[in-house]
């Protein structure tokens, strides 16, 4: 999928996580995730832009995902620091979820096109893909998009409901 694809998928998976947290009444650590997320969630792409690195490579895998979440997680503890231990541990829990969850919304969004992905290499090489669209195909970004943006909407809408 396409840059506006990644985004629509990205706001798709966020949507639950970001509805939990708001809802827990942390509504604007809930819009920072959600913003980490979108940002996120064409990093895999980068392996275009890197001669040595295969595209839908090893940035296109469930390792990369994880890793992600990790640096992520260390960002925020270095943010959060010992000033608030326990409040700082779920911090870096979500921090983590939203580092993965980025990743792994590129995954979906690419899974669906014929070129697939090996989200298990390097542990296998078995190949990915329900070959619905091309990635380049304009509407079905743009689709994705909007399932995105009907998630965020219905969140919006839950946690005004709730609060």
């Amino acid at each position: 999928m396409y840059q506006v694809g990644h985004y629509g998928a990205a706001l798709l998976v966020y949507a639950p996580l970001g509805t939990a947290v708001a809802v827990g009444g942390y509504e604007g650590l809930a819009l920072i995730g959600g913003f980490v997320t979108i940002a996120l969630s064409t990093l895999p792409d980068f392996d275009q832009r890197v001669p040595m690195l295969e595209h839908r490579g090893p940035t296109h895998t469930v390792g990369f995902a994880l890793l992600v979440g990790i640096l992520v997680a260390a960002a925020a503890a270095v943010l959060v620091g010992q000033s608030a231990p326990f409040v700082g541990l779920g911090l870096i829990a979500f921090a983590f979820a939203v580092g993965t969850l980025a990743i792994i919304s590129h995954l979906f969004a690419d899974v669906i096109t014929p070129m697939g992905v090996r989200p298990f290499w390097p542990l296998s090489g078995r190949h990915y893909t329900l070959d619905v669209t091309r990635a380049a195909n304009p509407i079905a970004n743009y689709v994705l998009f909007g399932l995105g943006v009907g998630a965020v909407v219905c969140a919006v809408g839950i946690v005004t409901m709730v609060g």
